[in-house]
């Protein structure tokens, strides 16, 4: 069996938990940002069943060579706008990620992102500055949209 680790990454982005969320959950949102820099997720390859049990899809596409990679996962709990977790079967051990959002109670939240059972091979720094990307392309993704009413 190869070993796992553990990840964790907090940033604060500019918007509620509930637009978070939604961002996090909703194809037509998640094609905007899903991946890393230089990878593209279109919309007909995201599948979100949103409960638990339910399935969670995405197939990024790279940019350059246009290779594409298939995540597949199940979500575990469902819990809008604060808890969101989905575990990867096809990821030895089963990588399990957990995301809570936090309300900071001036229009920004909190996302900490926990994983578990986490391949060797996904704890490499490129790795993480892979998922770094992502975050900072939600970020631009969250600024573009209309004001929350």
């Amino acid at each position: 069996m190869t070993e796992t680790g553990e990840m964790r990454f907090s940033r604060v982005h500019t918007a509620s938990p509930e637009r978070l969320f939604d961002c996090m959950t909703t194809p037509e949102h998640l094609t905007h940002f899903w991946g890393p820099a230089g990878t593209t997720t279109p919309l007909d390859g995201i599948t979100v069943d949103l409960r638990p049990g339910g399935a969670f899809e995405t197939t990024m596409v790279n940019d350059a060579d246009g290779s594409a990679y298939t995540m597949k996962a199940v979500y575990a709990e469902v819990s809008r706008p604060h808890r969101l977790v989905w575990v990867e079967a096809g990821v030895e051990g089963g990588m399990r990620t957990e995301i809570t959002f936090i309300d900071l109670g001036d229009g920004r939240t909190e996302a900490v992102t926990h994983q578990t059972n986490v391949p060797q091979a996904y704890l490499s720094a490129e790795a993480q500055a892979g998922f770094r990307t992502s975050l900072t392309r939600l970020d631009t993704y969250l600024a573009s949209l209309d004001p929350e009413q």
